[in-house]
């Protein structure tokens, strides 16, 4: 069985930096519960930062693959850099992904860490650019297919499509064992 990495957020861990979640009742990661497949991460508590927190956005409308590149910085709005924090938190969770065999994530979208799709420009105005966060850009560049909550459905899709090769792959290696005899 495929294993899914899951904003603990999303699952109603008050891990967010207002000390809040954002649990999602969706179907599928209901399903994805009650089958043991979901593991759960929050890359910011993960990395070191407490709860609650100072909102953090990165900064000059760079992405998480900047940050993660040394050419941008995340900042809360305090102005503390906590970019090491960022980095820790998703380098912690792309070794849980690596330890584990995943290769799908559903993950928080807009957050710095966990944005799959956008995440804030770094003025804490609210202005979205169309990059990935830090934790996001590591995985993607480790395999993993990240997608945001708005998402069950594909990842779901892409599970099946991934246990579906599985099984043929296993069934290919079975076979070339008997022909082997």
């Amino acid at each position: 069985m495929e294993l899914v990495l899951v904003s603990a957020c999303l699952l109603g861990e008050a891990v967010r930096y207002n000390g809040g979640d954002k649990r999602s009742d969706h179907d599928i990661l209901q399903r994805w519960v009650q089958e043991g497949r979901v593991v759960a991460i929050c890359p910011e508590v993960a990395g070191g930062l407490p709860v609650p927190r100072p909102p953090a956005e990165i900064v000059n409308s760079a992405g998480g693959t900047s940050v993660l590149a040394g050419t941008a910085r995340v900042l809360a709005s305090t102005t503390q850099d906590v970019t090491a924090e960022f980095i820790r938190g998703a380098e912690v969770a792309a070794q849980l992904a690596q330890s584990h065999g995943i290769r799908v994530a559903v993950l928080k979208e807009g957050s710095p860490s966990c944005g799959s799709s956008y995440t804030y420009d770094g003025t804490f105005t609210g202005t979205r650019v169309d990059h990935p966060g830090v934790t996001t850009a590591l995985l993607q560049q480790a395999g993993v297919r990240v997608f945001s909550e708005h998402q069950f459905a594909e990842a779901d899709a892409l599970l099946q499509e991934i246990e579906a090769e599985n099984v043929r792959q296993a069934a290919r290696l079975s076979e070339n064992r008997i022909s082997y005899r």
